[in-house]
């Protein structure tokens, strides 16, 4: 039977044979000290790794680029500050409509006529604001005359003082009864200024102009009908020598736009142009459904190309910075993030999550996360991300 002391022998040379033997097969797997080494948030590559000869690294370079860009859909609208309707002056019967759809007026052009029994009482207004003119100078005359008689009077002791004082207020009540009178002259000739027509004519007929020059983009009425809403547009007018450029922009851009900044509008109808224009308001609030800002901007439109309704898009560029640019096959996507791997040292890589701005070509510029001078892969970076 063998001894405790003989059996602790024979463990321990068992126990020294199997570490030879570990010892012996690592040493013959010399591909294991090449191999990827886990890092937390890091990768090291053997430098005699395939896979390290398979990544192209280059060193990151900043180029003069827009700090700023944005680009959203938009349509070109009428310029509502340069918009006019048509309305009646007075309730009537249309007689006839002198300018047609698309016609070109210029501001103080007849475009409608009407009739209205307005006219006849505006003229007999006239009139009697006339007679009462008369009227007054004539009582005014008499005033002056029985005045200056009081006081020769009064001078000869043939009156007493109460009866010039009686005539002197006869006199200031007939100076101001005139000046009423005059005052409603003006007043009904203005009237008839306003509806354009001739003192001492009845049955005239209204015309009714243009308040501004420029295209008619809508008539609402034809001959025959009779109107009395005098708040209700008959027909609308636009001076489309400039017009504004309206865009819905995402609200996580509109702190890159300002009051007054050039945009640059491109428009379907003309591939290969762009328009500028000039940002001209900024809506106070952001639509709650869309997220989106609307913005317009004014473009002058001389030649009457642009027509309001068109469909394109506005771009704003910021001011130039330099900035780093990359190639876009150095960006990979994770969980939603732009992420590039930047070599810390020989064969050793971390995740850069980066912020991207516009893609030029095959390029991608980079607004953070990545500096001149860094080194980053470029080709071979889902190799890497798979390691």
């Amino acid at each position: 039977m063998m001894s405790a002391k003989h059996l602790g022998v024979m463990i321990a040379f068992a126990g020294l044979i199997l570490l030879t033997a570990c010892g012996q097969k690592q040493a013959a797997n010399p591909l294991a000290a090449s191999a990827s080494t886990a890092v937390p948030g890091k990768i090291t590559l053997g430098e005699n790794s395939l896979q390290l000869k398979q990544l192209k690294v280059e060193t990151v370079v900043a180029t003069e680029v827009p700090a700023s860009s944005v680009v959203a859909p938009g349509k070109l609208e009428v310029n509502p500050n340069r918009v006019s309707h048509v309305v009646l002056p007075v309730a009537g019967r249309v007689v006839s409509v002198l300018a047609k759809l698309g016609d070109s007026v210029d501001q103080g052009a007849a475009v409608l006529r009407i009739e209205s029994s307005d006219s006849d009482a505006a003229v007999g207004a006239y009139a009697q604001a006339q007679a009462g003119v008369a009227q007054a100078k004539t009582a005014l005359l008499k005033a002056s005359a029985d005045l200056d008689r009081a006081r020769d009077l009064f001078d000869h002791n043939a009156i007493a003082k109460k009866e010039v004082l009686n005539d002197e207020s006869i006199l200031a009540q007939s100076q101001s009864s005139l000046d009423q009178a005059e005052a409603a002259e003006r007043q009904a000739l203005r009237r008839l200024q306003l509806l354009g027509l001739k003192p001492g004519e009845y049955g005239q007929q209204l015309t009714v102009t243009a308040p501004v020059s420029g295209k008619v983009l809508e008539v609402t009425v034809v001959p025959g009908e009779y109107r009395n809403d005098l708040s209700a547009s008959l027909m609308t007018i636009a001076d489309l020598n400039s017009v504004w450029a309206v865009s819905e922009v995402p609200e996580t851009d509109i702190r890159f736009i300002r009051m007054g900044e050039p945009l640059d509008v491109q428009l379907s109808a003309y591939p290969g142009e762009t328009f500028r224009a000039k940002v001209t308001r900024i809506a106070d609030t952001v639509d709650p459904q869309t997220r989106t800002v609307k913005v317009s901007a004014e473009l002058r439109n001389p030649q009457g190309r642009l027509r309001p309704e068109m469909y394109g898009q506005i771009q704003h560029v910021g001011a130039m910075a330099k900035l780093p640019v990359i190639p876009a096959g150095a960006v990979i996507q994770n969980e939603g993030s732009s992420m590039v791997y930047r070599e810390i040292s020989a064969g050793v890589f971390e995740p850069v999550t980066i912020t991207v701005g516009d893609r030029v070509g095959d390029r991608i510029v980079v607004r953070s996360g990545i500096s001149a001078g860094d080194r980053i892969v470029t080709e071979g970076v889902l190799l890497l991300r798979a390691s």
